[in-house]
């Protein structure tokens, strides 16, 4: 039976008439906030920030080491290579001294004692003995400086005795942006601190948290892994930011450090990188249940890419034998596609096979990390 139409109220019968309005902003804001993603993920910034330890091996320590290497490799002189001359019987000398001088040698006159122990303890990069009708060289060649000693001095011992070079040359030294060591090292020095930041940090605050009994109230809860796992790598986002930021900042500003590439690209090797590390950490601490026991596998892991994978110096230098080893570490394939970008300015389509080693890695090591990850 219907109401009496002097019952209903005019408002309520308005109601009846339209459709529901839409949910407002603010509810969606709240339920947005209360979804158990942006909680996770929250909660991972104010453990990470109440870690002054973090923070300072995340943002202080980088800036310190290319303070450090930067200022020790630029406008650095010519290196003075050390030498020795066994003291002729009739006391003269086979070179002039200033010509070894401006050559880059420092020559000390030695009797046969001194000159025998300076070779042997490495004081002197060569050794010069004259002999009848000629001259001895003395040193170790497995040293580079030792075999650049022997060019240089043998070079002023024939020009002194009388020999022409029948070319004329000049030198002409440039000094390019690219082309130094804090160039060089700053990408690496990047890719390292991705890694580090990556595998540290969320393998010892998942470890941590499992040993504290923490996982173990969560089993609890409608939380499920995934999401668990997922707030850990979108934590990393944002702490990804201000790292790149900072430290590519801090190179440019303080040593002209070059950035030819897209800023774009840059992004999306930091962010591939990044994710690529924050999942081999997920998957190294998915079964941990120690610190001591995370920290001897996480050095397990990041050992051989301290070594092998360019931090300091080129991979190239290592044998042929190691290469398809050293090619396939993700920290390599890091190391490469962020010194292509920065210092050659190379698109996505040249660092293709490095990003398709980054991303493999991080899509193998998060399946496997979801896969095995236990919360006890």
């Amino acid at each position: 039976m219907s109401e009496p139409l002097s019952t209903i109220d005019p408002a309520d019968a308005v109601s009846r008439r339209t459709p529901a309005v839409p949910i407002a902003v603010s509810q969606v804001r709240r339920r947005f906030a209360e979804h158990s993603i942006v909680q996770l993920t929250l909660t991972r910034f104010r453990e990470f920030l109440r870690e002054p330890e973090a923070v300072f091996w995340s943002f202080v320590f980088p800036l310190l080491l290319a303070t450090g290497l930067g200022i020790a490799f630029k406008n650095r002189p010519a290196d003075v290579l050390p030498v020795g001359v066994l003291a002729s019987r009739d006391g003269t000398v086979p070179l002039a001294p200033d010509a070894a001088k401006a050559a880059g040698l420092s020559v000390k006159m030695l009797d046969s004692a001194a000159a025998a122990e300076a070779l042997r303890t490495g004081a002197i990069a060569l050794l010069a003995v004259p002999v009848t009708g000629g001259m001895e060289y003395r040193y170790d060649p497995t040293r580079p400086e030792a075999r650049s000693a022997r060019l240089i001095m043998d070079q002023l011992v024939q020009r002194q005795a009388g020999r022409r070079d029948p070319v004329p040359v000049r030198d002409l030294t440039v000094s390019e942006r690219g082309s130094r060591y804090i160039d060089f090292f700053l990408p690496g020095l990047l890719g390292m601190n991705l890694m580090g930041s990556g595998i540290w940090g969320l393998g010892f605050s998942i470890v941590t948290a499992r040993n504290k009994k923490l996982l173990k109230r969560l089993v609890a809860t409608p939380m499920s892994r995934a999401q668990f796992l997922l707030s850990y790598l979108l934590s990393r986002l944002f702490f990804l930011i201000v790292e790149v930021a900072v430290l590519i900042g801090f190179g440019v500003l303080a040593f002209g450090v070059p950035v030819r590439g897209s800023i774009v690209t840059l992004a999306i090797v930091c962010l591939a990188s990044a994710l690529a590390f924050s999942a081999i950490g997920l998957l190294i601490s998915s079964r941990a249940q120690t610190t001591e026991g995370v920290s001897g596998l996480m050095n397990l892991v990041m050992l051989p890419m301290w070594v092998f994978s360019g931090v300091f110096f080129s991979s190239a230098n290592f044998p042929a034998a190691f290469q398809p080893f050293i090619r396939v570490l993700p920290l390599t394939a890091v190391n490469d596609a962020l010194r292509a970008t920065m210092l050659r300015g190379a698109g996505l389509g040249a660092i293709a096979p490095e990003l398709a080693i980054i991303i493999g890695w991080m899509v193998l090591s998060a399946a496997l990390a979801l896969r095995f990850f236990r919360w006890r």
